[in-house]
């Protein structure tokens, strides 16, 4: 395992759950991001969704202590740069370009890589890449599909996303196979309007006690 690899499995590691993040105004990043690392959350994920997402991402690594935040739904070689100059420690993509695998390797910042198939795993192995993205983890086949890959790929650690819950999440990571989990459950759509920082911090400090 190389460096960034190392990295990125130190971050990953940190905490069971890493939330998958979609904002809309720069102004609420930076409480949001110190809510979630209150209640033990320090991996997030920040995805380029909106045009906010890059000054979010900036202002969470400035201002949030103890935060990594990492840019998501990176689709190509300039948005991975692009996340990169914006302070992001990790990047996280749906799929993999042979583009996107070039940029992986040639950032400084680890690159964790969606997959949805076992041949898809297998490429981005042995690109050097052993920890991935297991997406859409649900609608892709779920924990079934995912507890039969251990066996053939046993090397291989996933991070689910897609359809994920409090309520599932503990059967996910209680296979050997998975290093955390993503979701959004932490951060609901009327605590983020309203801007209940404590409720999201509780939600955080409830995922943050699951078991990786």
């Amino acid at each position: 395992m190389d460096q960034r690899q190392e990295q990125l499995h130190a971050i990953l590691t940190a905490a069971p759950m890493v939330p998958v993040l979609t904002i809309d105004d720069v102004a609420i990043a930076v409480p949001l991001g110190k809510a979630l690392v209150a209640g033990g959350l320090t991996a997030l994920e920040v995805t380029l969704r909106t045009p906010a997402a890059l000054d979010c991402i900036r202002a969470i690594a400035a201002e949030v202590e103890g935060a990594n935040v990492g840019a998501g739904t990176v689709l190509d070689a300039k948005q991975y740069e692009a996340a990169a100059k914006a302070g992001a420690t990790f990047v996280v993509s749906p799929g993999a370009t042979p583009n996107l695998i070039a940029a992986g390797k040639d950032s400084a910042v680890p690159f964790l890589p969606g997959v949805n198939t076992a041949g898809e795993a297998m490429t981005l192995s042995d690109a050097g890449f052993p920890t991935l993205k297991f997406f859409p983890a649900e609608p892709a086949g779920g924990l079934a599909y995912i507890k039969a890959l251990a066996a053939p790929l046993p090397d291989i650690r996933f991070c689910p996303t897609g359809g994920i819950t409090m309520k599932n999440a503990p059967d996910y990571l209680a296979l050997p196979n998975i290093v955390c989990v993503g979701g959004t459950w932490v951060t609901p759509a009327a605590a983020m309007k309203a801007g209940d920082w404590g409720t999201i911090t509780r939600l955080a400090s409830e995922a943050a006690a699951l078991k990786a």
